[in-house]
């Protein structure tokens, strides 16, 4: 058994938090990326005890590419894989149907069948860059809960009430406000809860707007006459425009991104993320991790953490050479500057560093007026991103910060990501 009295140091991504500085693998799970355990005790007495656990996380088929912020949790996972515990990772056929609205300030969408099942198609393949298929346990929840009669959602509405369901921050926040809460909004953690009494869940994880549905498990799994799983809630990260990553809003990293697009989006981000960044969607030790927050704090110039920061999230998801190539791109790109200044080109102001048609973003940086002129200016040789000739006007081009456009030799942009 390995001695858990460890030294102790600040949290480079939670102020006023601690963690191992000499991390033993059970430390480093209970605490890296991590906001709440409960019950903290009982999880860590079961892991140093040596039990093989049953770590269950579910995934709503909402979209058909996961971003890195999904992969958070995913990342956990690989933890506790490497621990020796059976992942029991659970696709929401069903529970994808109704929409949790837990991060949400409305009602999510209803997805049909048809849209949860196409979503779905890839989902195997883009969590295999992360975890090991072979020892993944995968279910869907429609196996069980489609069986469900209506007594049976009679019973399960019986462990809570409705004081309990409108302490949601998200609900009391639209009931003060006047907007609608469907009755079915309630039945989603009840589903959830019942996920856990299905797999017979040990541990289930999630995000932090995760946790009132996370908890659900615990009185259902009691009436159930099982042990009330152990939570564990995770940080979630920003996206490119401030906000949540969620596919929804459209501000993602996929994990599916080519190397250079997902080089490049990591480099337009703020630098205030750095830091949360290396904790939840690297592997960089922590000590590492700790030592590059001291080197920000101490008011050094971010460019290099940031470039590291960019190969080792593309390394995770495409290897060495595919960070390597999306640098040398990357420096390829922005070291071919030209002569002039950087006050000789008008600094203009982009929404998000997604990607856009070449045309478009000429438009956006005001160097066009329409679309067809853009493509009109192209195809006469007259439109450049970084001293390269804009050839195909409907070419895939995410802007980052500092990227300079020009239109002939007179008309100048240099962008500036919001």
């Amino acid at each position: 058994m390995v001695d858990s009295a460890l030294h102790q140091r600040p949290h480079p991504g939670a102020p006023g938090a601690w963690y191992y500085s000499a991390m033993d693998s059970i430390d480093e799970v209970l605490t890296r990326g991590v906001t709440d355990v409960v019950v903290r005790e009982n999880l860590e007495r079961r892991l140093r005890a040596g039990e093989k656990l049953r770590v269950k996380l579910g995934i709503d088929p909402t979209g058909s590419q996961l971003h890195i912020g999904r992969a958070v949790p995913l990342l956990k996972l690989r933890q506790f894989q490497r621990l020796g515990h059976t992942i029991c990772l659970l696709i929401g056929d069903f529970t994808g149907q109704i929409g949790d609205a837990s991060d949400k300030s409305a009602a999510r969408r209803m997805l049909s069948a048809d849209e949860v099942q196409s979503n779905m198609v890839r989902y195997r393949e883009q969590i295999g860059r992360i975890l090991d298929l072979d020892a993944v346990e995968f279910s869907h929840n429609s196996v069980w809960l489609s069986k469900l009669v209506f007594k049976d959602v009679v019973l399960l509405a019986s462990n809570f009430t409705v004081a309990q369901m409108l302490e949601r921050e998200n609900f009391s926040l639209r009931y003060a406000e006047g907007k609608p809460i469907g009755l079915h909004e309630f039945f989603y953690p009840l589903m959830q809860g019942y996920d856990s009494v299905a797999l017979r869940t040990d541990l289930e994880i999630g995000g932090t707007d995760q946790l009132f549905n996370l908890m659900a498990g615990r009185p259902i799994q009691r009436m159930h006459g099982q042990p009330p799983q152990d939570i564990m809630t995770l940080n979630m990260i920003w996206g490119l425009d401030g906000r949540k990553m969620s596919t929804s809003d459209g501000n993602t990293i996929l994990i599916e991104e080519p190397p250079i697009d997902m080089y490049g989006k990591i480099m337009s981000m703020s630098d205030q993320h750095l830091v949360p960044y290396f904790e939840v969607a690297t592997e960089v030790p922590m000590d590492e991790v700790a030592e590059i927050s001291r080197e920000l704090a101490a008011g050094c110039n971010p460019i290099n953490i940031k470039k590291k920061l960019a190969y080792e999230v593309t390394r995770l998801y495409h290897g060495d050479a595919g960070a390597q190539a999306g640098q040398r791109i990357f420096e390829e790109l922005h070291q071919a500057k030209g002569d002039l200044s950087d006050d000789d080109w008008p600094e203009v102001s982009v929404t998000g560093a997604w990607p856009r048609k070449a045309s478009a973003l000429f438009v956006e940086a005001g160097l066009a007026a329409s679309n067809g002129e853009a493509r009109r200016i192209i195809q006469q040789g007259g439109l450049e991103i970084e001293g390269a000739k804009v050839v195909d006007a409907g070419a895939s081009v995410i802007p980052v910060s500092g990227m300079r456009l020009r239109r002939g030799k007179n008309k100048l942009a240099r962008l500036r990501v919001v």
